[in-house]
């Protein structure tokens, strides 16, 4: 598993990317939320790129988007995680209200309730097979609930849940932009191979859409929670399971598969997934975020070690 350095490297700057700090928060609560705008705040440290995160008091969070092109996050889920939280089996955050433009910032923000945990790192989990299962639980109960009024990947956008055929040219493009250390042909090989099983023939089921280790957080050694849900959304299950090679080894993958029970197309897609969002993470990510990187060169070897 990669190591993990610093849980605030560098970040690659966005074209439609918005500055904030601290003074910005204060402004924006004491204009909108003043009951909670003499709490203590501080910057929370992630590698994320599209959201800054405060820690509110004890026990709230504020989140802003960094990108012109995430606006609307905050609606989505102050609308979805309410309905859906009383049955999935891990905690998922818990927002309690969204704020508007003000303040010379341009969108839209939210105040959460704070989870605790730290990212589920394999040093924090006890038992990484067990972790799999867990999520394969909370994947599987999510997929149960209806989707009816969701909001839906569109079918030729690339975007996560969207058919993997959407991605092709990106994917290729990336492919051949990687360290030459990677061995493109084979991975090209491992693409045209997720590109063969059958598409997607059900209903579109719910998916959290970004699936990985500081999206989960673990408490006292076991798999607690599962956040950012900017990505959620209707579509093809497939993208869910990148997880199980950019976050997971053979042995806890194998458990994983098990209990998420899927069809044998959806897996192959979905290790075409974990391809397709960790060969474009490489090149973009390159020199300004080591972690990130380092989780999609190993999910990429993961991929690799399979037989396709």
């Amino acid at each position: 598993m990669p190591e993990h350095p610093d849980p605030a490297p560098p970040r690659k700057m966005h074209e439609d990317e918005v500055e904030t700090d601290a003074a910005l928060v204060r402004r924006l609560l004491a204009a909108q939320f003043p009951q909670w705008a003499e709490l203590p705040l501080h910057v929370f440290a992630s590698a994320g790129s599209d959201n800054s995160i405060y820690r509110l008091g004890d026990d709230l969070a504020v989140r802003l988007p960094r990108r012109i092109g995430k606006a609307g996050q905050g609606e989505k889920e102050l609308t979805w995680l309410p309905r859906l939280a009383p049955h999935l089996p891990l905690a998922v955050p818990a927002p309690l209200a969204v704020g508007q433009p003000g303040e010379g910032y341009p969108l839209s923000w939210g105040v959460y309730r704070w989870l605790p945990g730290e990212p589920a790192f394999w040093e924090n989990l006890d038992d990484l097979p067990g972790a799999a299962r867990d999520l394969a639980g909370f994947i599987r109960a999510l997929q149960r609930l209806d989707p009816t009024g969701a909001p839906l990947a569109g079918p030729h956008t690339g975007e996560r849940g969207s058919p993997l055929l959407s991605r092709d040219d990106f994917t290729r493009e990336n492919i051949a932009r990687l360290p030459p250390d990677l061995d493109q042909a084979a991975l090209t090989e491992a693409w045209e191979a997720a590109l063969r099983a059958p598409v997607w023939s059900g209903a579109p089921v719910w998916i959290h859409g970004d699936l990985k280790s500081d999206n989960l957080l673990a408490e006292g050694g076991r798999l607690s929670a599962v956040i950012d849900f900017g990505a959620l959304r209707a579509g093809d299950p497939a993208c869910e399971l990148a997880v199980a090679w950019n976050w997971l080894d053979a042995g806890a993958r194998r458990a994983f598969r098990e209990a998420v029970a899927c069809d044998e197309a959806t897996w192959v897609r979905g290790r075409g997934w974990a391809l397709s969002i960790s060969a474009a993470e490489i090149p973009y990510y390159l020199h300004t975020n080591p972690a990130m990187v380092a989780r999609s060169r190993y999910a990429l070897g993961q991929v690799l070690g399979e037989p396709t």
